[in-house]
């Protein structure tokens, strides 16, 4: 007969293993998913669709060694690594990809061997979390046209054989949507009828094989945005909610996303796209200032998730050593952005609480990008800080000490006659506020391209600049011939001296972006223009046109911004952004800074900026400094 003690201790064993269940399942049933913004690396910044498999496994040693300490764990192989990499196959072919039996996709044995015999990605992903790290893949939404021309049968999981219903054997054919196909890549995937059980029995078929290859983490493509499919989502949710492992599910792109829309879907995912692809160009960064505002103001950052927590994604981080836009060459080159461009997209990323995808070569990782993705404060902010929101109160005066390229660009800007009160751009040729260009004959041998606008029954011309051909050495005719037939040079006055610029050290798409000189001319594609019959200047470079718009409309937008959020310790951390094309002195009072944090104490504060390493003491009402063009400066403040 066992003892009051022995009984004693036999009911607290009992009570506390009843104790760890109930905790084990209240854990499962609240979820630990993304409880902080993910961290990790995406391939497709610098090896677009054609990475293969020795690539990947090194980039993840190198994110294993370097990044991993630092919290990035996810390492994600992005889209097309079914496709065959082959003449003729690209982004949208039909008829290159990897299918099983079932229709569904595998990796490309010739770039990834360890898939071969119906391994798929397991030993990949096997070796990924041998070294404490998580394995992603992209996925794009339905099922593919190969598949569904080919008419594949539907894979039951319950039975091992074709999905069969009432006698009839489900195909390929019976679920796909030919006319909902993903706009960007219509030969390659189509949605699948989600209200029939079929199409929810081969989308499970899908997801518990990326399970079972020991995928961590799902990117889900062609889902969202413009491409909303709200009944696929829920379904790939459900699957993935009913699994025993942590399956990270994202959403891309996110096109046209609101906020709205955003709410819809949250709840059923852990991060979304809410821009569309970000590439290394100052465009791209500044245009996420706006958006990620709208998502901060309506408290989408870290709401409730697919069993843990949600965040809305500003996309990857195009630093360090890349590739271009849609190119299968690569990574060949260092990222376009200038290190206080790289600086304010770092610091909106951080403070917006996105997550933060690294996009470069980990292998030719450099010290200032390595410091800049590792620095302490910018992920101590990013993982841990709360009431993040866009201040709204900063105020900006112009330094007085303006940069040389500036200086040289009013200089130039004044020589054609075109005022500072206005200022050219780059942005697409199907905008039609672009077709303002004509000719000005001066003599028989010197013209003028300007830009006219009508404004009621007045000509304003606002910018001329002479028209010239290329000045070439003999043995440079044939190369001129070859690349730059047609095409003019347009220089600042009628010598050959400087030649507009569309800025060689960026890679201009079509976004607005602002042409910041003019320089030395040469025989480079980036100063090479071309007048069509619709009076549009056209960059052989960027393929954009060039349109003036004035200062003030263009500062409508909001030349600087701000940001603020509240330190886990107590401290609080403010952002200035820069997104001027000069330098100027930024400014924000401490009691604007109360009316931003209510309840929070600002009668004084220290202050110490992060880039510039500097104490600036303890003030008692201000907080100034200059910040350079499309720069940032990140005060930690330290209030009584």
């Amino acid at each position: 007969m066992k003892t009051v003690k022995q009984l004693t201790s036999l009911c607290l064993l009992l009570a506390l293993s009843v104790c760890r269940v109930s905790c084990e399942i209240s854990l499962q049933q609240i979820g630990r998913f993304a409880l902080t913004p993910p961290r990790g690396w995406n391939s497709y910044d610098s090896f677009c669709w054609t990475i293969n498999e020795e690539q990947f496994l090194q980039n993840a040693e190198a994110v294993s060694s370097l990044l991993y300490p630092h919290g990035y764990k996810f390492v994600v192989v992005d889209y097309l690594w079914y496709r065959r990499l082959v003449n003729g196959a690209g982004v949208d072919s039909l008829g290159f990809d990897v299918i099983d039996e079932w229709g569904r996709l595998a990796p490309d044995p010739s770039r990834w061997p360890s898939s071969a015999n119906g391994k798929g990605f397991s030993e990949v992903a096997e070796k990924l979390h041998s070294k404490y790290l998580k394995f992603g893949i992209h996925v794009m939404r339905g099922i593919s046209t190969q598949a569904y021309n080919a008419d594949t049968p539907i894979l039951d999981l319950k039975t091992g054989r074709a999905y069969e219903e009432s006698g009839h054997i489900y195909t390929a054919k019976d679920i796909g949507i030919p006319e909902k196909s993903c706009a960007w890549m219509r030969n390659g995937f189509m949605a699948v009828n989600t209200t029939m059980k079929a199409g929810r029995v081969f989308l499970r078929s899908l997801y518990v094989q990326y399970a079972q290859w020991g995928v961590d983490f799902v990117k889900h493509d062609c889902i969202f945005g413009d491409d909303l499919d709200l009944d696929e989502i829920k379904v790939v949710s459900k699957i993935l909610g009913n699994r025993r492992q942590d399956i990270v599910y994202s959403l891309s792109p996110g096109t046209s996303v609101t906020p709205a829309m955003a709410k819809d879907i949250s709840g059923l995912v852990n991060m979304y796209r809410v821009t569309g692809d970000d590439w290394d160009s100052w465009g791209d960064v500044a245009a996420h200032f706006n958006v990620a505002r709208d998502f901060a103001a309506a408290h989408l950052p870290g709401s409730q998730g697919l069993q843990g927590k949600s965040w809305p994604d500003l996309d990857m981080l195009p630093l360090g050593w890349l590739t271009d836009p849609g190119s299968n060459q690569g990574p060949h080159r260092n990222s376009n952005l200038n290190p206080d461009e790289q600086r304010t997209q770092m610091t909106l990323w951080a403070i917006a609480k996105s997550p933060l995808m690294f996009g470069g070569d980990v292998r030719n990782l450099d010290n200032a990008t390595y410091n800049l993705l590792t620095n302490p404060t910018l992920l101590e902010i990013n993982s841990f800080s709360s009431d993040n929101i866009e201040f709204p109160y900063a105020t900006v005066n112009e330094a007085r000490t303006r940069s040389k390229a500036f200086r040289r660009q009013s200089r130039y800007l004044r020589e054609v006659g075109m005022s500072e009160a206005h200022a050219l751009h780059l942005t697409s040729c199907n905008d039609p506020d672009t077709h303002n260009w004509s000719v000005e004959h001066l003599d028989k041998d010197l013209e003028q391209i300007c830009w006219k606008e009508t404004s009621g029954s007045n000509i304003q011309k606002h910018l001329c600049l002479f028209k010239r051909r290329p000045l070439l050495a003999v043995d440079e005719e044939v190369i001129y011939k070859q690349h730059y037939e047609g095409k003019l040079h347009l220089s600042a006055s009628g010598g050959m001296e400087f030649c507009l610029d569309a800025s060689p050290k960026r890679k201009l798409r079509a976004k607005e972006s602002k042409i910041d000189s003019f320089s030395p001319c040469s025989l480079d594609a980036n100063q090479m223009w071309e007048l069509n019959d619709n009076g549009g200047l056209i960059n052989s470079y960027s393929g954009l046109c060039a349109v003036v718009r004035s200062v003030e409309a263009e500062n409508d937008d909001g030349g600087i911004r701000a940001w603020i959020a509240t330190g886990r310790n107590g401290e609080v951390y403010v952002a200035f952004f820069n997104l001027k094309p000069q330098m100027v002195k930024i400014s924000a009072q401490l009691s604007d800074l109360a009316k931003t944090l209510p309840g929070r104490n600002f009668n004084s504060c220290k202050i110490r900026e992060v880039w510039s390493e500097q104490d600036l003491g303890t003030t008692q009402s201000l907080i100034s400094m200059d910040v350079q063009t499309h720069g940032t400066a990140l005060f930690v403040l330290d209030c009584d």
